[in-house]
């Protein structure tokens, strides 16, 4: 019945009407009071979009680094920097600013923020060296810096970890083997 079009009743009295199947007990009733029809999409997906994201294009195409450097964190509450940019445009704009000013306005926010944070960061590491403490982590890091913090382990068993030394020298060992019968005359 799948390849016929409609919903169940349509099918049923198509069926029935065919003579390929007995007419069942429940067809009049649902006849008197069909089920409700629901609309149906066109198959395509709507595109979702929100009255900010024009503006977090506009922000993205003034800081295309920001788009690695304050990368969505999934897992996290607070929402991009590009974000609180739209949303503090649409805000100046209901105020009755100007579209221009108000993405200078927040453009300016933007940068200020940034870099009261680098600043606050400076400062903890400055007040952490003096203590003769280790220097806290970068609470606003880079996404490359994460993803790089993450794999170091990983170059680094590359060179120290004996097990893929072992490996690595047995490798070189084959290559060599296989070039000496290459050069013996068994190759090209």
């Amino acid at each position: 019945m799948s390849f016929m079009k409609g919903d169940l009743l349509t099918r049923t009295r198509k069926l029935v009407k065919g003579l390929a199947r007995a007419e069942p007990v429940w067809l009049k009733a649902m006849e008197h009071t069909p089920p409700a029809m629901f609309p149906r999409a066109d198959g395509k997906v709507k595109r979702i979009s929100l009255p900010e994201d024009v503006y977090i294009k506009k922000f993205f195409q003034k800081h295309p680094d920001s788009k690695h450097e304050d990368a969505i964190k999934l897992c996290g509450y607070n929402p991009p920097p590009a974000r609180l940019f739209g949303l503090r445009v649409l805000d100046l704009k209901e105020q009755g600013v100007s579209e221009e000013e108000a993405m200078a306005v927040a453009d300016m926010e933007y940068q200020v923020e940034k870099k009261e944070k680098k600043k606050a960061y400076a400062r903890l590491k400055q007040i952490a060296r003096a203590q003769g403490k280790k220097p806290p982590p970068n609470p606003y890091p880079s996404a490359i810096k994460e993803i790089q913090a993450g794999e170091r382990k990983y170059v680094h068993d590359r060179f120290f970890n004996p097990k893929i030394l072992e490996i690595v020298q047995k490798l070189k060992e084959d290559r060599a083997a296989e070039m000496q019968d290459r050069f013996r005359g068994g190759g090209y």
